[in-house]
């Protein structure tokens, strides 16, 4: 199920969605603040853009909506179906979970957001030179 090649591989580990090979980000800290959502430009694989139009990512904003609602509703059932807290204790178990897992949902949202517009393709990446990905000027 989580074998390279498929979207959820790409989703879950934030590697190029084309070729599958290098992480889309410059950093693997998820949890500093300055380096949390900075991508790299260009994959140096396969020479995939990322930002493909300006603005590209905005769009992922929705996507964050909808996993910040299932990581709420996840805490919600944890905390209160299964422990057997109060409703007030369930709230402060929400609020805390979204703001611990802030960092993972974001960028959960931008690997899924890519994902809708691009799809995996075995031979990416096989026949690029390094001067193609970084032109001298």
């Amino acid at each position: 199920m989580l074998k390279k090649g498929s979207k959820l591989y790409s989703i879950l580990t934030g590697t190029c969605p084309k070729c599958q090979e290098e992480s889309m980000y410059e950093s693997s800290q998820l949890y500093h603040p300055q380096k949390t959502l900075k991508m790299n430009e260009k994959c140096s694989n396969c020479g995939t853009k990322y930002k493909i139009e300006p603005s590209f990512f905005y769009g992922a904003m929705y996507v964050s909506y909808g996993v910040g609602t299932a990581f709420a509703v996840a805490a919600f059932v944890i905390s209160f179906l299964i422990i057997g807290t109060d409703l007030k204790t369930s709230f402060f178990a929400i609020v805390g979970t979204l703001i611990v897992f802030m960092p993972v949902i974001m960028r959960l949202a931008r690997n899924i957001w890519i994902n809708f517009f691009m799809s995996y393709d075995p031979n990416a990446g096989s026949g690029i030179k390094q001067d193609e990905i970084n032109p001298k000027q």
